[in-house]
């Protein structure tokens, strides 16, 4: 095989000087002989530690979401209460007792109530259930009245208890006991979390800020301290307009259960207005369910005024009553309030629904010392109206009137072109 030009040049340098030249490396870093460069073994070292490092992150996230969520709702729940934990620490009480004294308050008004609850619900379904008879014959009754039937109380006792769907309804009743005890103690477990994470935050909330400002510049605590303030503001003020609504929905209840003498009335108010207004989502229709079970033993039309009643409250409350409240005590518009709820929803569920508002209140207040405004150009445009629209109806009426044929001009001559030539 014959050598090329640039090997025999190559050939008879080296034989003129006696030495054999350099060889250059081929381009792409390998070796002469192809070898892989030396970077590229520890390039994927590092990504597959990378990758390692990100899967595990990501289980370790997955398995602390319950853990991380109810941490959250703690920290709410501290701001909601920090100003009266700050008001009796500012009267001479320590810290950690004044929010031991909170504590011990919300949860014994919070026992007394569902103990009071618990035995009048208990109460209404011994006597749902002694006067069922009397009721399902009425119903019967009715039906045999109005659509010319035949129907009897014994012949449906009988196909009820023969039929197999109340033989699989109790036997899977009795495989879920287990499932249902399970859920009960895990619902108190994480109400004892969130109660322990909340009293830290609030006995320990001057210490936990002077924690986050120790590694932080001097600018950076000012705004941190700032964004604490207004969180606490935010959170009082939701949870102000919560109890707001919920004592204005009590009273309307109130009224309506006493006018149809259902009893345990106010009791029943109380109900309505606390869970409609702090459980998100489903707490209306819980609200509404046991008012109509109850104004059931007194009258069934009475259960289907109560319905008639909770859903009509329910909308004048949702576009009328709330979106003013919430926007006068948190500070937002109804819409972002609205939008705040779908996508807090949609984030966490019921958790995020119920805290979207005071998150996005205290994010857009804190924003909103930041953001610099200048003065609004003096325009019809901002003012909803196109150029030549500022005038009034009557004001354009009148000049279409000065500009008909025939007319004066204010000036007292005509308004026709040839009365207005001038004189030379």
């Amino acid at each position: 095989m014959a050598p090329t030009d640039e090997t025999g040049q190559a050939a008879q340098k080296s034989s003129a000087s006696g030495t054999t030249p350099p060889v250059r490396p081929p381009v792409g870093g390998a070796g002469a002989n192809g070898r892989m460069p030396r970077w590229l073994p520890r390039a994927m070292v590092l990504a597959l530690a990378l990758v390692a490092v990100f899967q595990l992150g990501s289980w370790a996230f997955h398995q602390l979401t319950g853990l991380l969520i109810n941490i959250l709702i703690a920290f709410f729940l501290a701001l909601a209460i920090e100003p009266a934990v700050s008001w009796m620490a500012s009267r001479g009480m320590r810290r950690g007792f004044a929010a031991f004294v909170v504590f011990i308050g919300v949860m014994v008004v919070s026992a007394g109530f569902v103990t009071l609850l618990g035995s009048v619900l208990a109460d209404q379904i011994i006597k749902l259930i002694e006067g069922f008879p009397e009721y399902l014959d009425s119903v019967i009754n009715w039906i045999n009245t109005h659509f010319k039937t035949d129907l009897k109380r014994v012949d449906i006792q009988e196909g009820l208890l023969r039929s197999d769907w109340l033989r699989n309804y109790v036997q899977n009743s009795a495989t879920g006991v287990l499932d249902v005890s399970a859920q009960v103690i895990g619902g108190l477990f994480q109400l004892l979390t969130i109660a322990l994470f909340s009293f830290y935050f609030a006995a320990d909330g001057p210490r936990l800020r002077r924690a986050i400002c120790s590694v932080l510049p001097p600018a950076r605590q000012a705004e941190v301290l700032r964004a604490w303030e207004i969180a606490v503001n935010k959170t009082g003020g939701y949870i102000y307009s919560r109890g707001l609504m919920a004592l204005i929905s009590g009273v309307a209840h109130f009224v309506l259960l006493q006018a149809m003498d259902v009893p345990y009335a106010p009791v029943l108010a109380v109900w309505v207005g606390l869970v409609s207004q702090f459980i998100p989502t489903i707490g209306t229709y819980l609200a509404g369910a046991l008012p109509m079970l109850i104004a059931f033993t007194v009258d069934p039309w009475y259960a289907l005024w109560v319905l008639i009643f909770v859903v009509i409250y329910q909308q004048f409350e949702n576009y009328v009553l709330q979106p003013k409240l919430t926007s006068k005590t948190v500070d937002i518009h109804p819409a972002v309030a609205f939008g705040s709820v779908i996508a807090g929803t949609a984030l966490l569920g019921a958790v995020g629904a119920l805290i979207a508002i005071p998150a996005i209140a205290t994010l857009q207040a804190f924003l909103g010392a930041y953001v610099r405004r200048y003065d609004v150009t003096d325009d019809p445009r901002v003012h909803g109206h196109r150029r030549g629209e500022g005038a009034g109806l009557l004001t354009r009426a009148r000049g279409l009137w000065t500009r008909r044929p025939g007319a004066e001009r204010p000036g007292g001559g005509a308004a026709d072109g040839n009365s207005g030539e001038s004189t030379s």
